[in-house]
């Protein structure tokens, strides 16, 4: 069977929601960082569970490549197509289908927005609270193992998913997991399909942890010397056990960025975001325990804002930082990268990449998720510039091998897609060829999102 007969097949099962032009192709082989554009050969946008199965036969038989899509935001090229193939676009598997207040549990279709889940629960005083910046799909976020700003109170996707329905390359349909809240039966295969990024399995319906909405919710902001006395605050925040639900980062020159993107005044010098959640009480106590430690370290201006609008748009400049970074070289590409440290070595893991990004002559602003010692930089190059490009990509390597002699991680949130493929090695030694085994076991054809994660044959 040619890919030809199979998108044949496909036309005649899903009638105009297959499609070959060029405009939906390359919408779906592009990408928001400086990948070049990698479109598919065919877009199809599957309704149900039965649906992604049979593609997935069709596509197993002939050897077509297929790539899972959600919102499309991520950062390495993880739903580019170097190979052609079939882009399967969830969206329109975005239902909410039950929810348990009582259980603490909502089932989910994975093209279902996390902003939109959280509006569709508000009225039941239960959220999810995994929250990567982007309004990303929940399956996407699966696939990826993201976590984000809240990780550092609620955990990352990792913690908040219970169970999954995957479909396999071969078109099988299994179910991982269950709604009980902790099992100890046999391999855990919801955890080794969260973080596969499509390589192994499509994700049609998750089972997600949901936490109750807090009494009193409090957000904050601060200014600091310089980057050692905002980091040397988190430290000494996370150690001292003070409850945050947020504690984001952002340096100098992302306050710039700030300040000509949405038009705010903040001078231009790191700074420290929080969030506290909970009771009165508690919220005060947090907040007051965070305001004392941050005043040692030379910190003014401690704001704190417990209206819902004042909150939301704090929370609105930090989620468009990216768009913001990248207003200061207008017209520029971003490499982004990002990694994670033990917060032991967050102070020092920071400063050497600021200094090793000021000797590069690259404008690259830190920001991130400092209350776990994950931190990205967004190395701003100018588009079509291979010198700059190489400079960056060096630049990104060195932060990621300096994670790695600090016993950390090349990435903590973004993932590896295509973008870190080369660094895999270095991070996991042979645990990666064992990767590239699993792989190998439960798509032989090679099928899912080729070219990504795992050692390439």
């Amino acid at each position: 069977m040619t890919i030809d007969t199979v998108f044949t097949e496909l036309s005649s099962m899903l009638g105009d929601r297959l499609s070959r032009s060029k405009s939906d192709l390359d919408h779906h082989g592009g990408s928001e960082s400086h990948f070049a554009l990698s479109p598919p050969d065919a877009v199809a946008w599957p309704e149900t569970t039965d649906e992604v199965s049979r593609i997935l036969l069709l596509c197993h038989n002939a050897s077509v490549p297929v790539i899972a899509y959600g919102a499309g935001t991520s950062l390495e090229g993880h739903t580019s197509a170097p190979h052609g193939g079939l882009c399967l676009d969830m969206s329109r598997m975005n239902a909410l289908i039950t929810t348990d207040p009582g259980d603490m549990i909502a089932v989910v279709q994975p093209g279902l927005t996390r902003e939109d889940l959280n509006h569709e629960l508000r009225m039941l005083g239960v959220f999810f609270p995994v929250d990567p910046g982007a309004n990303a799909s929940i399956g996407g976020m699966a696939a990826t193992r993201a976590s984000g700003t809240t990780t550092v109170r609620y955990g990352s996707m990792r913690d908040n998913v219970l169970g999954l329905t995957v479909v396999l390359a071969d078109g099988r349909i299994i179910k991982t997991g269950s709604r009980a809240a902790k099992s100890a039966s046999g391999y855990d295969l919801t955890a080794l399909f969260l973080g596969s990024e499509g390589t192994l399995g499509i994700i049609t319906e998750l089972t997600l942890r949901l936490h109750g909405t807090p009494e009193v919710i409090s957000a904050g902001i601060c200014a600091f010397p310089d980057m050692e006395a905002a980091v040397g605050t988190v430290q000494q925040v996370i150690q001292m056990g003070i409850q945050m639900a947020r504690i984001e980062f952002v340096d100098a020159d992302t306050a710039r960025a700030f300040n000509g993107y949405a038009g705010t005044e903040m001078p231009e010098c790191p700074h420290l975001l929080v969030e506290f959640h909970g009771s009165p009480a508690a919220v005060a106590e947090a907040s007051q325990g965070f305001g004392d430690i941050a005043d040692e370290f030379g910190a003014r201006g401690y704001e704190h804002a417990t209206r819902t609008e004042d909150r939301n748009a704090l929370w609105k400049i930090r989620h468009h930082a990216y768009y913001a970074v990248l207003s200061l070289r207008p017209g520029a590409r971003a490499i982004v990268t990002d990694i994670c440290v033990p917060l032991s070595k967050l102070a020092q893991a920071v400063e050497e990449t600021r200094a090793d990004i000021a000797s590069s002559g690259l404008l690259g602003p830190i920001l991130g998720h400092v209350g776990d010692g994950n931190f990205h930089a967004i190395l701003l190059i100018d588009d079509g510039n291979e010198a700059e490009k190489a400079t960056a990509k060096a630049l990104a390597k060195r932060m990621s091998d300096r994670a790695l002699a600090m016993g950390g991680t090349i990435t903590g949130e973004h993932g590896i897609g295509m973008g870190k493929l080369e660094l895999m090695e270095g991070e996991h030694g042979d645990a990666w060829a064992v990767m590239g085994d699993i792989k190998a076991a439960l798509d032989p054809s090679g099928i899912l999102n080729p070219g990504k994660l795992v050692p390439q044959g």
